[in-house]
């Protein structure tokens, strides 16, 4: 495999394959989780990525345990901590999910709360990365397609959520920020007021990228590359559907794979859409027609991607990890470009 060179996210050093985690605690265990940690570790990939409100799919009875795994994980193995890039993210409003707070917004005193319990349940004395998770005012996002100014129920300006990542920045708590599911206008504004008011800036969002989801292409590409915002690329394989395994059975039947795209919550949403299968089906018979396995395809097309500064990869096994660590060798020739371009003309972005 091709060695992992950490390329500069702001202040910070990032491999360009990230390990997300949000499947720790649910569909994965304790020691398993910790197994493959070990195992990214091992195969160069030092940047991790969670969030408070982990593991998905989310309930209050699991909330925080992908944290606490992870905080378990780096006390058991003294001088871990130093060698990895950690980063979570501050919850948006709750989205029907009370426990994570007790109101529906995003204070400046929710911010600081949460990372004070992320740095608890990681064992750490600073978080790396601290993302918002979603944005705290109306956005379209998680599938949604239209703004709608009729639902804004905005309660903290943008200004005074950074100002609360300031303090936890100053207090040497926050090394950098990120945001996540953002849109143009809201990395744009960020950005904006963090170099008015001499606020610490983002350097980051986090949003889908992959065959079946591109709606970054549309826009958001040219802000960020602009004004030096790096892309963490989330469902790259599109919830399972660009492994191609459920190809011949569909999902949510009783001879469909072990997947997430069972659960009743997946198929309802985004990537459930019979247009995103029926998309992802001719993604990954390109692939076949190319010599490559649809998981070759779909990640190299994160990984090489001019957009894109790390890929963020989630796992539920050591095997997964590996087969997705070795697409890194994977380059797409400039004809299969093009083709996986032809596809999206006529298909566009169904898991939008």
């Amino acid at each position: 495999m091709k060695p992992l060179t950490p390329i500069a996210l702001g202040p910070l050093r990032v491999t360009p394959i990230c390990l997300g985690t949000m499947t720790f605690g649910e569909q994965v265990g304790e020691a398993d989780a910790h197994a493959i940690l070990d195992r990214a570790v091992e195969r160069g990939v030092t940047f991790l990525d969670t969030a408070e409100m982990y593991p998905v799919p989310p309930s209050a009875a699991t909330a925080g345990a992908t944290e606490t795994f992870m905080g378990r994980w780096l006390r058991q193995r003294p001088g871990m901590r130093q060698r990895v890039t950690l980063a979570t993210k501050v919850a948006g409003p709750a989205r029907d999910m009370p426990w994570l707070r007790p109101g529906k917004g995003m204070t400046a005193a929710d911010i600081i709360a949460s990372c004070e319990g992320s740095l608890r349940r990681l064992q750490t004395e600073v978080i790396d990365l601290y993302q918002i998770h979603w944005p705290e005012r109306h956005a379209p996002r998680f599938g949604q397609m239209y703004y709608d100014p009729a639902q804004e129920s905005a309660q903290t300006p943008i200004l005074e959520q950074l100002q609360a990542l300031q303090k936890l920045v100053q207090a040497g708590k926050v090394r950098a920020i990120g945001l996540s599911n953002e849109t143009p206008y809201g990395v744009h504004e960020f950005v904006r007021l963090a170099e008015a008011h001499g606020l610490p800036r983002p350097v980051s969002v986090q949003n889908p990228y992959c065959l079946t989801s591109r709606a970054y292409d549309n826009g958001l590409d040219e802000t960020c590359h602009r004004l030096g915002v790096g892309l963490l690329a989330y469902s790259p394989l599109a919830f399972g559907l660009l492994t191609g395994k459920y190809d011949a059975t569909g999902f949510g039947v009783p001879q469909a794979p072990a997947g997430r795209m069972n659960g009743e919550r997946a198929k309802s949403q985004r990537w459930g859409r019979p247009q995103a299968f029926e998309a992802a089906r001719r993604y990954n018979r390109l692939a076949r027609e190319n010599g490559l396995t649809p998981t070759q395809m779909a990640l190299a097309f994160c990984y090489r991607s001019w957009r894109v500064a790390s890929t963020i990869i989630g796992v539920t096994s050591l095997a997964q990890l590996d087969e997705d660590l070795d697409a890194w060798s994977v380059t797409l020739p400039p004809d299969l470009l093009q083709a996986i371009d032809a596809i999206r003309l006529e298909m566009r972005d169904p898991a939008s």
